[in-house]
């Protein structure tokens, strides 16, 4: 029951889509311009740094809210499964970004919500997540496959902090939190399909900071 909670919780959370509600303070619909994603890269690129700078934010926020609040919830008649509540927390707000039911189910790819589940799940996952995006994307301007990284560095850094003892649980509950975490990452790839495709033809858009995005 605790699981399912969280999960709906999550979605909740999720469903605060921030690209699109930007968009439309801006007279917009984020999913009619650019790549038709309603996530941060796409803001970035249709409505500016400071769009992008919003929604990223937005939507970082809304996962890490709602794990707050079913750690909260939970936090002290199940610390047993506390890291499980944080997962499945982070997973509704993931497919409730992704799969936004008042949207028709067209919403981003969730990854700006897996940044909230980097910060709030443990501090030892943020300096390997911040890491791994931003050193990449220095190097290459390739936001999809920094977004890549970060979920590959998430699941591994998961498998090996779980098999060391680290989160204290029991080994089944482990192994559904890895299997959770796979599923979110196999989602994102699967979210990503497109870009992956454009990647190994070196046709993939690159992203810029310092300088204009082309539309």
């Amino acid at each position: 029951m605790e699981r399912l909670l969280c999960l709906l919780i999550g979605y909740g959370f999720g469903l605060f889509q921030t690209a699109y509600i930007y968009g439309r303070m801006k007279g917009i619909d984020i999913r009619k311009h650019g790549s038709g994603n309603a996530g941060t890269t796409n803001a970035l690129r249709t409505l500016g740094k400071k769009a992008g700078a919003i929604v990223l934010l937005g939507d970082i926020i809304k996962c890490m809210l709602a794990i707050f609040v079913c750690e909260w919830l939970f936090g002290q008649s199940h610390p047993e499964i506390i890291y499980l509540v944080k997962i499945y927390a982070a997973a509704g707000a993931i497919l409730g970004h992704n799969f936004p039911f008042y949207l028709g189910f067209k919403g981003g790819k969730g990854i700006a919500a897996t940044g909230g589940l980097v910060f709030a799940f443990n501090p030892w996952f943020i300096p390997v997540g911040v890491g791994l995006f931003f050193g990449n994307f220095f190097i290459t301007h390739y936001v999809s496959l920094g977004s890549l990284l970060v979920y590959l560095g998430f699941f591994a850094q998961m498998i090996l902090m779980g098999q060391s003892g680290f989160f204290g649980m029991e080994t089944a509950y482990l192994y559904e939190m890895y299997f959770v975490t796979l599923l979110l990452l196999i989602m994102a790839f699967y979210k990503h399909r497109d870009n992956i495709g454009r990647l190994l033809k070196g046709t993939e858009r690159k992203t810029y900071l310092l300088r204009k995005n082309k539309g």
